[in-house]
């Protein structure tokens, strides 16, 4: 049976992304478990400026590429040097892509089977603190020359293939990783694999780390493994620079869709992570709100909700406030200048409410005045949501229960079936306690439209069953 060849792959590139990230420099080493058969290396024009950046790492500048070969000028030799051979490269879904959208420009289809040393290294080496290539070369005692270039890198890497091939000397681990799942090749260089390993097939919430351990993506799921293996194979130029700082992986089991999504709200309004776009920008909240102004005359209006005592509503659109206020002006035939809907009259006016008895022309005294608007506002206290959604638990054993108390997300929590609540009230010394936003507000509004209350307990003296 011959042996199995493989082409050793590095390139230097214009940048640190996909997208537009043109070939610099190339390297290809093509060999077997036996020996080296055949090296090829070129600087390559990447026919657009090289960044002072990547001119600072690799030493490549504009002037030494100016009369290097176009990529299409040597496109054959590259593909005839890994025809029928098996990609490597240390990080290889950055060399296979980039190599992969070179050909695609031209037109032309790249399709190699691959291994990532880096994966490798950290199956056969175990436990070292770092798999970058200079660190991990030190480690195992590689001389690494020329780094940041394309020669000095493969030159290295080979090495590293060569005691990686040797520690698995009955190709089991090699053949685990080109026999693997497809939607797993090209899983992230620097996550250990054990944590993706542990992840659960239940509903939660993940956070993706970076070194730092900085939480730099936070997503929500059904199936929490398949989830979070979903974004290893996305070929959108954001999600694999994402994958490419992933360093840690951690999740929160919520046993439900709704409280996943609540919670990845939260998360996401706390950490406010570099890759999550939505959820990020801050809503704001409106007010239902009471004073009594210079007249003695007690004044309603809509604002921005702050922590006033006076507060009697909060919504999280300013249209849907003005509407609660005029349907309780309309009811308790209240004066639209004193609840703030007409301004800079002296008096009510060609104001499509009607019904004001004249509080703002003298025609009604203050204080009856004041009686119905005292009857307003006890009746919007007094009318305030109040219950909890129902859903299912972490474990058969247990059911979760979301809180909304006086219109507003309280939170959520965790209760055994076998524990006695008589009532809403019950339920406090089970609460995680969370903030409400305009987001978890319609996220509630879009459970309850699609659900209805059939997952509803309404009155706080009705019991949890």
């Amino acid at each position: 049976m011959p042996l199995r060849e493989y082409a050793v792959v590095d390139v230097e590139t214009t940048g640190n992304a996909l997208g537009g990230n043109r070939i610099t420099e190339i390297c290809i080493v093509r060999l077997n478990a036996n020996e080296i058969l055949e090296k090829y290396s070129t600087l390559v024009d990447p026919e657009q400026l090289i960044p002072d950046f990547i001119t600072s790492l690799t030493g490549i500048d504009n002037e030494l590429v100016a009369s290097a070969p176009l990529f299409s000028d040597i496109a054959a030799q590259i593909e005839r040097m890994t025809a029928h051979a098996v990609f490597v490269a240390h990080n290889v879904a950055f060399d296979y892509n980039v190599l992969r959208n070179e050909f695609k420009r031209m037109g032309q289809e790249f399709n190699r089977k691959k291994l990532c040393t880096v994966r490798l290294s950290r199956t056969l080496i175990p436990g070292l603190p770092s798999y970058s290539l200079g660190k991990l070369c030190n480690a195992v005692g590689i001389a690494l020359e020329n780094r940041h270039r394309a020669e000095g890198d493969t030159d290295a890497t080979v090495l590293l293939f060569k005691q990686l091939l040797a520690i698995d000397h009955d190709g089991e681990v090699f053949n685990k990783f080109l026999n693997g799942a497809k939607k797993e090749g090209t899983f992230p260089p620097n996550i250990d694999r054990n944590q993706f390993d542990n992840l659960p097939d239940t509903p939660g919430v993940y956070l993706f780390k970076n070194k730092a351990h900085k939480v730099i993506y936070v997503g929500k799921a059904i199936n929490l493994k398949k989830r979070v293996l979903s974004h290893f194979y996305t070929k959108s130029n954001k999600t694999y620079l994402m994958c490419q700082e992933i360093m840690h992986i951690e999740h929160i089991e919520t046993g439900n869709e709704l409280v996943a999504l609540l919670e990845e709200s939260q998360l996401i309004s706390y950490y406010y992570p570099t890759y999550n776009s939505a959820q990020k920008q801050p809503r704001s909240a409106y007010q239902i709100m009471y004073y009594k102004n210079q007249l003695g005359v007690i004044q309603l209006a809509v604002g921005l909700a702050k922590s006033y005592d006076s507060t009697l509503a909060i919504h999280y659109n300013r249209a849907h406030a003005v509407e609660e206020l005029e349907q309780l002006c309309k009811q308790f035939n209240l004066c639209p200048r004193f609840c703030t809907l007409q301004t800079q009259v002296t008096a009510c006016s060609h104001y499509k409410l009607k019904n004001c008895k004249g509080v703002c022309k003298k025609e009604e005294s203050v204080a009856l005045y004041n009686m119905r608007v005292n009857k307003a506002i006890t009746f919007l206290k007094n009318h305030k949501e109040h219950y909890a959604i129902k859903q299912p638990g972490r474990t058969s054993t247990e059911e979760c229960f979301i809180l909304v108390k006086d219109g507003d997300y309280k939170g959520f929590g965790f209760v055994d079936k076998q524990d006695s609540i008589a009532s809403l009230t019950d339920l406090d010394s089970f609460l995680e306690p969370k903030k409400a936003s305009y987001h978890t507000n319609q996220i509630l509004k879009s459970f309850l439209r699609t659900h209805g209350k059939q997952a509803i307990m309404y009155s706080a003296d009705t019991a949890f069953t």
